[in-house]
């Protein structure tokens, strides 16, 4: 399930865009301010950013810019929502790093295709939601992981972990980081958790020579291996 966040200070809007993507099967946090946004970005990384330009803080720009910059969040998908409409405006919120720029007002199916359509590209997935990485796939909507034809059976917590790696292929995670990324709710977190997970994995997709996909980085953390994905 992508989670989204929102930074809008309109509350209409945002009882409107959790409608909305509640609907489209998608999970929504939001908050009113950079500041707040700043300090759930430290707690949970979301799949894809919803953000608006004018804030009660700051501008929403200086978040992007931010984020840009940011060698462990510049990756996240971000998707100006805003009713500054003037070509000039799109274009400054485009070369400062946005992935896409919505004005208001707008409708709700445009902003669900709007999202699915930048996450397909920041995740590799196609166009029906599928990530791929050699003969392994992950339908999320699904719930089904196969190797070519044959279904792999996984518990939820190495579904989860298997979905965020793939979803963020050739990067490297610390195990903190994938706490972070994979158990968010969970009280009680220790670095080991996320070993034993890493072991479950890789022995379901042992039987079909995948497991050599998931990587351990010394000293790093895990990741999933883009040459793998070619299938070498």
């Amino acid at each position: 399930m992508p989670k989204i966040l929102l930074v809008e200070d309109e509350a209409p809007i945002r009882d409107m865009v959790r409608f909305a993507l509640s609907r489209a099967g998608m999970e929504m946090q939001d908050v009113e301010s950079v500041q707040q946004a700043e300090e759930l970005l430290a707690l949970r990384r979301p799949d894809l950013i919803l953000l608006d330009w004018m804030l009660p803080d700051e501008n929403g720009l200086v978040l992007l810019r931010r984020l840009r910059k940011d060698k462990d969040r510049r990756d996240i998908p971000v998707i100006m929502l805003t009713a500054r409409a003037e070509e000039e405006d799109k274009i400054k919120g485009l070369e400062v790093g946005a992935d896409d720029y919505i004005t208001k007002p707008f409708s709700p199916p445009e902003l669900i295709a709007r999202i699915k359509a930048v996450l397909r590209r920041a995740t590799g997935a196609d166009t029906s939601g599928t990530l791929r990485a050699g003969r392994l796939s992950l339908q999320p909507g699904a719930r089904l992981v196969r190797c070519e034809e044959k279904k792999i059976d996984l518990g939820p917590t190495e579904y989860r972990l298997l979905e965020f790696l793939l979803s963020h292929a050739g990067r490297v995670y610390s195990r903190g980081q994938l706490l972070d990324y994979v158990w968010p709710d969970v009280g009680e977190r220790e670095e080991r958790t996320v070993d034993v997970s890493i072991r479950r994995l890789r022995k379901a997709l042992a039987p079909h020579a995948c497991d050599v996909m998931i990587r351990t980085v010394r000293g790093a953390g895990y990741s999933l291996s883009v040459k793998g994905m070619d299938g070498a």
